[in-house]
Parts: C-alpha cells; sequence; structure tokens
C-alpha cells in the first residue's frame, strides 16, 4: 500500500495553504502516496480559489472518510480560523493556534501508526509564541510531543545531506554543544536517515569546527578533544565515516561531487548555506530522532506572497517525495 503522509497546513497567514493546493494537483502525488491534509478546510478552500488548483475538497472528520481520490484533497478538520480577522501577511496569535492544533494532532496520527509519516508547512514562530506555545519550531514541538530529547535536523536536497549537531542557538552555545556524546549520536542518526533514502552503505563525513579543522589545534582544539573521539567511535560501531574532521570549507564541495553521502555539520549555518546553496527551491528539512517520520519545506511562510496564489510549490513536493520514500523504507531498515 501507498503510505499515507499528513501534510500540516501551517500558519494560515501565509502561503503554506496555497502551496498545498498547488502541489497535490501533480499527476506524481496518487501514483507514489496518499496524503491527507490536516487543516482548516475553509481556509485551503479559500487557498484553492486564490490559487485557481483544478481540485476539490472533501472535508473529513477521521481518516475513515478519506477518500484518496486523484483530484480531491482530502481534509482532516482542525484548528480554528476566522477567515474574517485572517489578514495574510500579518503574524497572528489566531494562526499561531491553529498552526500547533494541526502539528499536534498530526503527531498523534503518527504515534497511533495511523498515518506513516508527516509532512509539515511552515509556521511562524512569533506567531506560535503569541499564542502560548513556547517553542522555538517544529522540531522542538515534536520532541516534546514525542517523549524525546536527541533530535536533530537534516537538510536534504537530492543527494546532498547534512545533518547538524546544533541547530535553533548562538554560535557561543554552538560551540558548547560541540561533545563527543552529541556529535556520536548524529552520526548514528545520521547513518540511520541515509538508509531510509535508499542509501545501503552510507559514506559519512564529519565537518570540523574551527577553520581548517583546528589546523592541527592552531586555531582550536575541539576537532582534537571532542570531533576525533566521536568518528573513532563512530567507526568502531561500524559506520563508514572518513576517519578524521575535515575543514568546513571544502567537505561539502566533496559531498557534491560524489565523494559522501552526507555531512555532520557543528552548526546551524555551517550546513544551512551550502545546501541552500545548492538547491534553494527543492531541499527538504528532515527531523532525525523521532519515533515518526517528519519531513518539512525547508522555507518560511512566505508571507510576502500570501493571498497571490504565486508561491512556489518545489520544496513541498520534494518534502512529500522523501517522506513517501522513508515511510515505505523504514521496514526494510529495521
Amino acid at each position: 500500500m501507498k503510505p499515507i503522509l499528513g501534510i500540516t497546513m501551517g500558519d494560515a497567514a501565509g502561503a503554506g495553504p496555497e502551496i498545498i493546493t498547488l502541489a497535490l494537483t501533480r499527476p506524481q502525488v496518487a501514483e507514489q502516496y496518499r496524503p491527507v491534509v490536516i487543516g482548516h478546510a475553509a481556509t485551503l478552500e479559500q487557498a484553492r480559489r486564490i490559487t485557481g488548483a483544478p481540485i476539490v475538497l472533501n472535508p473529513i472528520a477521521s481518516l475513515e472518510q478519506a477518500r484518496f481520490e486523484p483530484g480531491t484533497i482530502d481534509v482532516l478538520e482542525t484548528g480554528e480560523i476566522d477567515l474574517g480577522r485572517l489578514a495574510y501577511g500579518q503574524i497572528s496569535p489566531m494562526a499561531g493556534a491553529a498552526a500547533y492544533a494541526c502539528l499536534e494532532r498530526a503527531a498523534r496520527l503518527a504515534l497511533d501508526g495511523q498515518i506513516d509519516a508527516i509532512v509539515t508547512s511552515a509556521l511562524n514562530k512569533e506567531a506560535l509564541n503569541l499564542a502560548g506555545y513556547h517553542y522555538a519550531g517544529h522540531t522542538e514541538i515534536l520532541a516534546d510531543l514525542c517523549g524525546v530529547k536527541g533530535v536533530t535536523m537534516m537538510l536534504a536536497a537530492g543527494s546532498f545531506r547534512v545533518t547538524h549537531v546544533s541547530t535553533h542557538c548562538s554560535l557561543r552555545q554552538a560551540i558548547e554543544r560541540c561533545k563527543q556524546a552529541r556529535i556520536l549520536d548524529v552520526i548514528r542518526l545520521t547513518d540511520q536517515a541515509a538508509r531510509q533514502m535508499g542509501v545501503a552503505r552510507p559514506r559519512l563525513a564529519v565537518a570540523g569546527l574551527n577553520p581548517h579543522a583546528g589546523e592541527g589545534g592552531l586555531f582550536g582544539d575541539e576537532e582534537i578533544v571532542e570531533i576525533a573521539p566521536a568518528i573513532e567511535a563512530g567507526r568502531a560501531e561500524g559506520f563508514d565515516i572518513h576517519d578524521c574532521p575535515l575543514p568546513p570549507d571544502t567537505v561539502f564541495y566533496r559531498m557534491h561531487h560524489g565523494q559522501f553521502d552526507a555531512v555532520v555539520a557543528m552548526y546551524h549555518d555551517q550546513g544551512h548555506i551550502p545546501t541552500k546553496i545548492v538547491d534553494f527551491a527543492g531541499g527538504v528539512n528532515v527531523t532525525l530522532g523521532l519515533p515518526i517520520i517528519r519531513t518539512s519545506v525547508d522555507h518560511g511562510t512566505v508571507f510576502g506572497k500570501a493571498g497571490k496564489g504565486t508561491a512556489d510549490p518545489s520544496s513541498l513536493l520534494a518534502a512529500l517525495r522523501l517522506a513517501a520514500q522513508m515511510a515505505t523504507n523504514r521496514q526494510a531498515v529495521r
């Protein structure tokens, strides 16, 4: 059976609902997976009118009512939106609360095994916090809902895959979080994720933290004290990892030219910048370390295009494809 993917609506004041209607008109959707949107049906219908997408909405109260028919979007009614008060491109606690409700319901469905993966549209962090949900973003919410702590972010753009030892924190905190145990955990998660993405024997590399990977301790000793021991421990566990930390200014180039299947980056911008240069529109955000599969668009709420019907669905389509692939391969990896 084709996997069931739960697509969260995201922030209703952004372009997420419009992107969903544009993406789900594509013919490959019905061939690869069974999508169900978790969101507010009236908001999705308004988005459909804006985009002119040739598709019909089917509001449902439970998954058992889903049709999974080409030309139809099944919408599992979730979240409260007053369209009379919704202003496109504006931060709204109402939209933040609805986005949280969609994500929470999707997580429950995935944890219960009713859907095979979650694919998230963007939410707005300020709107989320104004609604009373004090999280930095999707990753932290899902970790809390799933009762786990050791999560990390992977950015994937085709065969270009980057995981992160730290993400949403200051650079000072990122340096402090560069510890052997955490790096080894991320190595394990990276190998597992790459296998779910169809790589039989992932070739991994780990970026250094400092310029030139520390230059033998001349520019910092984190590579010697923390990163190299994590690599050694990973190799002892059987992972195919390059035997030393590699300079950050060359390791991503080497992956781009086929030498590695994934690279472990030490902090947010170290991993994000090269990935977005490789494929800004088609990148996918994947949360690793959860008991469920979650992929996401690799962009924000696109407030500037909300209500215009012109937002690009490429990242959502890529996130859907990757979620379907990971869900299909998951049993084989186990």
